[in-house]
Parts: structure tokens; C-alpha cells; sequence
């Protein structure tokens, strides 16, 4: 390679790269109005700018920005063939104080502008009416659309098709489907609109008629009208060619399928070929000869009618030939009874009846009389002078036949020969002699409660046996609760509202049936209407909530009370199956069957004095209903406990009282409690026993317990003394009680006054002391004494003790009596101050 081939690829190369650095790509909508800003060349370079070209585009010359002219851009006139690649629009920019030039290329973008549309209104197929179901059919008038992209994309479907015809599109082909059998006898033509509608955002369409011709195929065969003729009859004289009959048969199928011929079956008698001629065209019978009989001939002609690929189809018509008239017996009739248009019109259940007169006429050439059928009961033709009667021979029921037809036979005297007959027709008139009559004589219905209101029970029917109105049966109710009501015309019986069966759980009801005669016929009948239970009542205690009492001393199993509870429903719904507390931690429990409520162990009413209970009963329904109550039972109490003293603690107890202590000063008090109630905590206190002796100054007062000073201390009350007290409950019938001793000791020095045993029992007392409760604490002393030297050591010890006391106190006392005053006076106040 030269160096001049090199130095020329380098300048084609710059050259592609300027042109391309060169180019601007835009893009817009098309049909944008004046003014859309499309896009700016300041990006890129530098004012001023400047379009060489004039129409789609104008810019800026400061800023740069394109925008759209007045002429609007439509992309399906620029670009009419291209569908696939991009619409452009191009022009030539100066830009840059350099007035450098640039390519601008703005790409048109597709919008939905324009709607797709048929290149005919109307579009024609003809489809045979054997096309198989799914059967495809291509349509050659497709849809146009100017757009591109989706925009273009065109989807199909039909309107008013029915269930016939759908349609289906297998790429760029479009077929109409048959969905469902065609029969052209039944539709030749199927008009329906072909639906066409773009891709769009905003989807655009347009509509064809589409008409289906269906053609038809020879799926029929001939067949004879149910009018056509199959009598006919040909008077006494006819001359060749007169028409006697003309059969028509059809078939249902168009032109050559539908083609008919006529011809005589072979089995028609040879005298019937040589008297008629049958046109194989249009069915006509017609007579070959001309035709003059004395005697009455009858023929019977069968005629076939052919369609091509059919089996031939047969028809037969009897031909009466009638011979030439000689003069014969004729009947006169004269009627007797109401009649209209020949027809004799008798009530029914009439008594037996004259209908009409008959005479013979024209009997001068032969002896005629007049007889009836055999099987023409129940008419009677009796002769009188020359005349005949014709009668009922008993009443007629319009029920058993309400149409006769008598035939009087014509005949010669001897039998021999028949003349002719004469058919009367007596028609029975109905009355209404019959009531309606039910198809049962009792009807049931059964209807479960709480039913929707309008519910259908049970239909009764009644039927009449007289025609028309005096056999058109009305229904109704009589008697009736206003919640039942009947259809007048069905007998359908229903309910208007929802039925309660513990409100009421039968109805009897009386429906009366009545016919439309004048006067009216009717009958009754009952229809017992039983109400089902449903399972809609919950058990109901007697009481929501019961209240018991009962005594602590209750026996296991007693009774506690009665536990009442029903339900209002019926059967397993009504049966109360179980009743339990549901309280599972209480000394109850229900004894299902007695529906009582039973102790099933021991209560304490110090323990707890009330129980409250919640009772739940459920009965047998599916699914069960339950409900609660609740119970209260309150614990009376008994004489159970003792009475028990709490002050003093012990039986060697001591209290010093000083002989200053004023007179009616409660020196000390005794607090005992009982935990039974009532009359059994009541406690009273009672001194039975006194050391020493003779009158003590302390008394008691019985109810609060007090001791007191009852007289003024003296010399000779200086000392222990000890009250023997009695506490009592009120306890009905035998109250129980509690004993303590008290130990005062009168001194002036209101030292501690201690014991070391209990005082002896008393004599004097009328029942040994009781004081359980004390034992404990009078232990120690009893200890004390029960050995000899233990109770000698400790006397001694008490009397060296007592002698230093008394020494201490003498040395003290000169110098500190008004200090001693002091605290004798101060000590005297804090003993009230607790005893209070």
C-alpha cells in the first residue's frame, strides 16, 4: 500500500466522522400543535442558531430550542409506505458564530390518529348448512389501519353471532369459526357485525355487516300436509278431465333438493287405473273417462310422492263414485225439543223426552220403515199414526257422554233392503249437578318452626265432573288464623309468617272448594298442619337466681334445695340431659335425678359462711342449647364453738392494785370472743368463785367483761385475792363456756405480783372450770409444784428476792414518797388507758 492510497482513507475517514459528529437526533409526536418544544442545539453549541429549510421546524436563534410550525406533522403522509422503520423529518442548522452547519433529524412518532376500517360495508359468505362445528371459513376483507406499533395491530370479534359463529385469527389470516349446527330450514341467513379494533391506548374500531347465507343441502324429505285430502266423491255423471282431488306434499329443502313427483302405487285395482290419471307434477287427481254409474262405487287410491335420495312417502285418498238417483224414501224431521243448527240440545238428568217427529216421505214406490241402530241407547222410535217418535228412554248424563249421534235406518218393511240412513246428532247440555270433590278426605302437612314467611305447605285439589265454569274449582279458607293463606286457583297452601311450635304446634284448617255454577256447588275438607320443633328454646331455670340456706352441720348428700329448669321444646330438644356447677372447687353437686342440689361434703361456717354457685343446664337438641343461673347459699351457723379468752393469757395472771383506786374503777378487764354468730357469740361473765371468801370489793359486769372496784379499799382487803369467772356463749340448747382464774393482789407498793401455780378449784362451783385454751399457758406452773424440791427451791429464791425488794424499797421510801405519789398516780392512769 502506497502512501497516497493511506493518506486518502484517512481523509474519508474524518470526513464520516464529521458528518456524523455533526448530525442531531430528535424525536416527537406527531400531530403536535404550533409551539411544542421538540428539543434545544445549545447542548451541543453555541448561538446563534439558524433553520435553512422552512416548514415542519423553526428554533430559536438565542437559545437554541426547536419547536413545531403551524404545519402540523402527520407521519402517515410522510412516511405513507413505511410501517417498520422510523419517519424522519431533516434540516440544516447554522449554528456557532462559525455559522458551522448541522444535520437536524427529528424521528415522527406514531400516535392512535387513526381508526382501522373496512374497504366495504358490507361482507357476504355463504356457508353450507352441513358444516361441521369448528369449521373454519377465510375472510378475505380484513381491517386497515394507517398506524404502526400496536397502534396498527388490529383484533377481531363479532356482535349479535348468537352462539353460531366466533372469529379467530392465526397470524395475519382471519377465519370465522362455526361454533354450533347450521339448519337453514330453521335460519337461511345470519346478520351479525364484524367488530374491528385497534392496539391503542385508547383503543379506535370500525364495524362491517357480516351476512351468512346458509345453502342448503337435501337434508329432507316430502311429506304430505295433515290437510291434505282424504275423501272424495264424484256425483252421478262427470265428464273426462273433471278434477277429483289434488294431494300436495312438501319438502322443506330449496330447488332441486325440494323437487316432487306423484304416482299411483302399484296397488291401486285395475278399475281405479282405468278411471283416473294422476298428474306427476302437481298432484292432481282428475278422471280419465267420462263417467255415468247406476251403481255406487267406492275407490281407494294410494299415491306415492318421490324427491331424489328420499324413501317415497304414501297417501291415500277414497274415491266415492255416485250412481244415478232413483227416487227413494226420504225422513222429515219436525223437532219436539230446543235445538240449534240441526242439533237437538237436551239438559242432562231431563225425565225421558220427546225430541222431534218423524215422517217418511216419498214412499210411493216401495213399503219403508223406520228402525234405529242397535247401539243407539238410550233413544227409543216408537210408530204412532203413521209418524215416528223419537225419545230419550231415560235421563241422560252429560258426564257419561255429552255428544249422540242417533242413526234411523230406512228400510223396506220386510228387512230385506236398506233405503238409506239419517243420522241426528243430540247434544247434552250440562248443569251443574256435581259439587267438586277432593282427591283425599283428609290432608297433612308438616312445616318445622321458625320457616321463612311464604313458604308453600301442602296443595290441595279438588276435581268436578261438570264442564266449563260449572267445573272450574275456587279454593278457600275459612276459619283460618290470618298467618295461613291459599292460592284461590292452585290450592296451594302457604304460610305469611314464621310458625312458633311452643306457641302452638297443630293446625287444623278447613279449605272449602266451590265450582262456578249458579247456584255454586262445594265441598270441605280438613288439612292438619303439624309445626316441627327445632331445637330453638334454651333450658330456663325456674329462677335466675336461687338462694339457699342451710345449717354447718349439714350431713354429707343432704339436700340443699330444689333446682327447677324446663325447656319449652319437645323430644331430645325439650330434655334437659345434664346440670352441673360449674364451680368445680364448692362442697356441691346436682342430683340430675331429682333436680336437686346436694352437700357432698362437710362446711364450716367459720370457715366460709356463703357459697356462690353458677348452675349450667343443657339440653339433648343437635347441637345442644345451654344456659346458666345462680345460686347463693348461705351457712347458718351452730353451737360449735367455745367461747375464747384472750385477756387475760394465762391463769397466772396477776395484777397489782394499788388501795388508793378509787371506788367503781375498772381495775382490769376480761376479752374473750366466740366465732360462732348470732345468740352463739353472745358471751357473758360471771365471777362463781371468790379467795378469799368473804366479800370480795371487785365485781364484773356480765356483758363488757369489766372488773371493777365495787367498795372502798380498807385494811383488811390488803392481799391476793382470786376470782374463779365463767365465760358463757348464748348457745341454744346448751350454751358452752370458758373458765380463767384472775389474781389481783392489793398493795402499796405496786410491785410485779407474780404466780406460780393455779389456785385450787373451787367447791362452791357447780361445775369444774373449763379453759382449754389456757392449758397451754398454766403448764409451767404445774411443772413447778409437781416436784417437791424443784417448788422448795423456788420458794426460797422468791424469798431472798422479796427481801431485798422490801429492803431496797425501805431505804428509798423516806426520800422519794412524793416521787413514789408521782408514779403510783401516773401507773394508775396507764392501767386505765389500757383497759380502755
Amino acid at each position: 500500500m502506497n502512501l497516497a492510497c493511506l493518506f486518502q482513507r484517512v481523509l474519508l475517514m474524518a470526513s464520516v466522522r464529521q458528518i456524523i459528529c455533526h448530525t442531531l437526533p430528535f424525536s416527537t409526536p406527531e400531530e403536535q400543535v404550533e409551539g411544542i418544544k421538540i428539543g434545544t442545539l445549545s447542548g451541543v453549541y453555541s448561538p446563534p442558531y439558524q433553520l435553512l429549510g422552512r416548514g415542519y421546524l423553526r428554533v430559536n436563534e438565542e437559545t437554541g430550542d426547536l419547536y413545531t410550525t403551524e404545519q402540523k406533522i402527520d407521519r402517515e403522509r410522510l412516511c405513507p409506505s413505511q410501517e417498520e422503520r422510523d419517519c424522519t423529518i431533516s434540516d440544516d442548522a447554522l449554528v456557532g458564530p462559525d455559522q458551522e452547519m448541522v444535520k437536524v433529524i427529528v424521528v415522527v412518532e406514531d400516535i392512535n390518529d387513526n381508526a382501522p376500517y373496512f374497504e366495504t360495508d358490507e361482507i357476504y359468505l355463504r356457508i353450507p348448512e352441513d358444516a361441521a362445528v369448528g369449521m373454519k371459513v377465510l375472510l378475505d376483507n380484513k381491517a386497515w389501519d394507517e398506524d404502526t406499533g400496536s397502534n396498527g395491530e388490529i383484533s377481531y370479534h363479532l356482535e349479535g353471532a348468537g352462539s353460531f359463529f366466533s372469529m379467530a385469527q392465526d397470524g395475519s389470516a382471519l377465519e370465522l369459526v362455526v361454533e354450533k349446527e347450521l339448519d337453514r330450514e330453521a335460519q337461511d341467513e345470519h346478520r351479525m357485525v364484524l367488530v374491528a379494533t385497534d392496539g391503542g391506548s385508547v383503543p379506535l374500531s370500525a364495524t362491517a355487516s357480516l351476512v351468512i347465507t346458509v345453502l342448503d343441502i337435501n337434508d329432507h324429505c316430502p311429506e304430505f300436509s295433515p290437510d291434505s285430502p282424504h275423501t272424495a266423491v264424484v256425483s252421478r255423471v262427470a265428464a273426462q278431465g273433471t278434477t277429483v282431488k289434488q294431494v300436495k306434499a312438501t319438502d322443506r329443502d330449496l330447488g332441486h333438493n325440494a323437487q316432487i313427483t306423484y304416482s299411483f302405487s302399484p296397488q291401486i285395482s285395475e278399475r281405479a287405473k282405468a278411471l283416473f290419471r294422476l298428474d306427476r307434477v302437481t298432484g292432481r287427481i282428475s278422471l280419465a273417462v267420462d263417467v255415468r254409474l247406476d251403481t255406487l262405487e267406492e275407490h281407494v287410491l294410494k299415491i306415492i310422492a318421490n324427491s331424489p335420495h328420499c324413501p317415497p312417502v304414501l297417501t291415500q285418498v277414497t274415491v266415492y263414485m255416485q250412481p244415478m238417483v232413483s227416487l227413494e224414501p226420504a225422513i222429515e224431521i219436525k223437532f219436539m225439543a230446543e235445538y240449534k243448527n240441526q242439533t237437538i240440545v237436551l239438559r242432562e238428568n231431563e225425565p225421558p223426552t220427546v225430541l222431534a217427529l218423524l215422517e217418511l216421505r216419498d214412499t210411493s214406490s216401495v213399503q219403508a220403515v223406520l228402525s234405529l241402530e242397535a247401539d243407539s241407547m238410550p233413544f227409543t222410535l216408537k210408530e204412532q199414526a203413521g209418524n215416528y217418535l223419537l225419545s230419550t228412554s231415560k235421563p241422560l248424563d252429560f258426564e257419561l257422554c255429552s255428544d249422540y249421534r242417533v242413526t234411523v235406518v230406512i228400510s223396506e218393511a220386510q228387512g230385506k233392503r236398506v233405503h238409506g240412513r239419517k243420522v241426528i246428532k243430540v247434544a247434552v247440555e250440562d248443569v251443574n249437578d256435581n259439587a267438586p270433590q277432593f282427591e283425599q278426605p283428609h290432608y297433612q302437612a308438616e312445616i318445622e318452626e321458625n320457616n321463612k314467611p311464604g313458604v308453600s305447605l301442602i296443595q290441595v285439589r279438588a276435581t268436578d265432573a261438570d264442564s266449563q265454569l260449572f267445573g272450574k274449582v275456587s279454593y278457600r279458607l275459612i276459619h283460618t288464623p290470618p298467618v295461613f293463606s291459599m292460592d284461590e286457583a292452585t290450592g296451594v297452601l302457604s304460610v305469611s309468617e314464621s310458625l312458633d311450635r311452643e306457641q302452638q304446634g297443630t293446625y287444623v284448617l278447613t279449605v272449602l272448594a266451590r265450582d262456578q255454577g249458579s247456584p255454586s256447588l262445594e265441598s270441605l275438607v280438613s288439612v292438619s298442619v303439624n309445626v316441627l320443633d327445632q331445637n330453638d328454646n334454651q333450658p330456663a331455670f325456674l329462677n335466675q337466681h336461687f338462694i339457699f340456706f342451710i345449717s354447718e352441720s349439714i350431713p354429707r348428700l343432704a339436700q340443699v334445695g330444689k333446682i327447677g329448669v324446663r325447656d319449652a321444646d319437645e323430644g331430645d330438644n325439650g330434655k334437659v340431659v345434664d346440670v352441673w356447677v360449674l364451680d368445680k372447687h364448692v362442697p356441691f353437686a346436682v342430683d340430675l335425678s331429682q333436680l336437686m342440689l346436694r352437700c357432698t361434703a362437710e362446711v364450716d361456717r367459720e370457715k366460709r359462711d356463703r357459697y356462690d354457685l353458677l348452675l349450667q343446664a343443657v339440653d339433648g337438641g343437635s347441637p345442644p342449647r345451654s344456659s346458666t343461673a345462680s345460686v347463693t347459699i348461705f351457712v347458718e351457723d351452730i353451737n360449735d364453738n367455745q367461747p375464747q379468752v384472750i385477756l387475760p393469757s394465762s391463769n397466772l395472771s396477776c395484777l397489782t392494785v394499788s388501795p388508793s383506786t378509787r371506788t367503781g374503777s375498772i381495775v382490769t378487764k376480761i376479752y374473750a370472743v366466740d366465732r360462732d354468730s348470732g345468740m352463739n357469740s353472745d358471751i357473758t361473765y360471771q365471777i362463781t368463785a371468790r379467795q378469799p371468801a368473804w366479800p370480795s370489793p371487785f365485781q364484773i359486769d356480765s356483758h363488757s367483761g369489766n372488773i371493777t372496784l365495787a367498795n372502798r379499799l380498807a385494811g383488811g382487803d390488803y392481799g391476793m385475792h382470786h376470782l374463779f369467772i365463767v365465760v358463757r356463749d348464748g348457745g341454744k340448747p346448751v350454751p358452752l363456756q370458758a373458765t380463767v382464774w384472775v389474781s389481783l393482789l392489793i398493795n402499796e407498793t405496786l410491785e410485779q405480783c407474780y404466780l406460780t401455780s393455779v389456785p385450787p378449784y373451787p367447791s362452791q362451783t357447780t361445775e369444774p372450770p373449763v379453759f382449754s385454751q389456757l392449758e397451754p399457758l398454766s403448764k409451767p406452773a404445774q411443772s413447778c409444784t409437781e416436784p417437791p424440791w424443784l417448788v422448795l427451791l423456788c420458794g426460797l429464791g422468791m424469798m431472798v428476792f422479796s427481801a431485798c425488794m422490801l429492803l431496797a424499797a425501805t431505804v428509798i421510801f423516806v426520800r422519794h414518797k412524793n416521787l413514789t405519789r408521782k408514779q403510783t398516780s401516773k401507773r394508775e392512769h396507764l392501767e386505765m388507758k389500757l383497759l380502755k
